[in-house]
């Protein structure tokens, strides 16, 4: 809740604070169930009218006696509304309130539904039988990020923290092996700031991957070990399409990975990783119940797939806690195919309604042969 009443008291002003240049100290999303109320924050800056919010610490009002207080970590800097950030770029994530530094950008294909096809420049067909209209798509920035470890616990809107999966090696006995507390974030995602901190996220490839330089802005450095993780892996890391589309103010968005093939009972078996993240962009509060998927494959077969919620939960998707994220994998014995579906919400007067998936293609690449490296030696 906490980094909703931050997206809230902060978003909204983000045109005046980019006006004003004003610098701030920010607060951490330490206690996600916080009472954060911005009507109840003083402004600080009469120009720009930006909440207080270092003068107030804020506890749970939940569980108020044990709530963490909420902590300064550093002095918020102007979002970018042209170009991309750097390397070594603090953030809070806007919408789960995380603190997180950026470690490299890609540049991703968006297919947006909700778009005009005029307002696009690349196009895919849709060829799912989801609908008839053919969708453009838009370069898009987003980021490979660390997470802070001490925010894991409390992202409570995702299903888990979000990790990066690769395929073991075929002398391996595990199928999946992940590396976590990674994350992919759209630009729009993140609200920079700076820390006069040499160590300022806790995450054990923090170190590793980058070093202090005082002389840099931001004052954090790729080491070579970061470049060289980067090179390896890049194939499994890599984003290229983003596939998004609102249906009833819930709107989803699908980010497919290819992780590559493996060898079983004589054939070959293709692997993806897909990321969904559901965001209620109105005010009712609904909760997701089932689930209904349509997986073809090139080889011609068509899969449907039904249950209840997904990941094991039911989330509920409230304007104060209006997002949830999670991955999961799917196989095929093909080196292509589509995905598409329905996503089942209930109102609170009982009445149901579908929100669709976008469709989004699953494409193998040319690097089977060369197997994930995964953590820096």
């Amino acid at each position: 809740m906490a980094a909703c009443a931050i997206r809230r008291g902060l978003l909204s002003t983000a045109s005046k604070y980019n006006q004003h240049k004003c610098t701030h100290r920010i607060l951490s999303a330490i206690d996600f169930s916080s009472g954060l109320d911005p009507k109840r924050a003083q402004p600080l800056c009469s120009a720009c009218r930006f909440s207080s919010f270092q003068q107030t610490r804020f506890m749970s009002s939940r569980n108020r006696p044990e709530g963490k207080i909420l902590e300064p970590v550093g002095v918020f800097e102007a979002l970018k509304q042209h170009g991309k950030y750097e390397t070594g770029q603090l953030f809070l994530h806007s919408v789960f309130g995380y603190r997180g530094i950026v470690l490299f950008p890609w540049h991703a294909r968006l297919y947006d539904r909700d778009v005009s096809p005029a307002a696009a420049t690349d196009s895919k067909p849709d060829s799912t039988g989801h609908g008839s209209k053919e969708v453009k798509g838009k370069m898009h920035t987003y980021y490979q990020v660390l997470i802070d470890t001490r925010d894991c616990p409390h992202i409570s809107q995702r299903s888990q923290t979000e990790a990066v999966t690769f395929l073991a090696n075929h002398d391996d006995s595990r199928a999946l092996y992940a590396i976590p507390g990674l994350d992919y974030v759209s630009h729009e995602d993140i609200l920079p700031y700076n820390s006069t901190e040499q160590v300022p996220i806790q995450h054990e490839l923090f170190e590793r991957f980058l070093m202090f330089n005082p002389s840099r802005t931001p004052p954090f450095i790729a080491r070579d070990t970061l470049r060289a993780w980067q090179e390896k892996n890049h194939p499994w890391l890599e984003l290229s399409d983003v596939h998004r589309e609102t249906t009833e103010n819930i709107r989803v968005t699908v980010i497919p990975f290819y992780m590559g093939m493996r060898e079983a009972q004589n054939s070959h078996v293709y692997w993806w990783r897909y990321c969904i993240r559901l965001e209620n962009l109105g005010n009712e509060v609904v909760q997701l119940r089932e689930r209904h998927w349509r997986i073809f494959s090139l080889s011609g077969t068509l899969e449907t797939v039904r249950g209840r919620g997904v990941v094991g939960k039911e989330p509920v998707l409230s304007r104060e806690q209006p997002a949830f994220q999670y991955s999961s994998h799917v196989s095929l014995q093909a080196p292509s195919g589509h995905m598409w579906g329905t996503f089942c919400f209930e109102r609170t007067d009982g009445s149901h309604f579908d929100v669709r998936i976008p469709p989004f293609s699953l494409e193998s690449n040319k690097y089977d042969k060369a197997p994930p490296t995964g953590y820096p030696l």
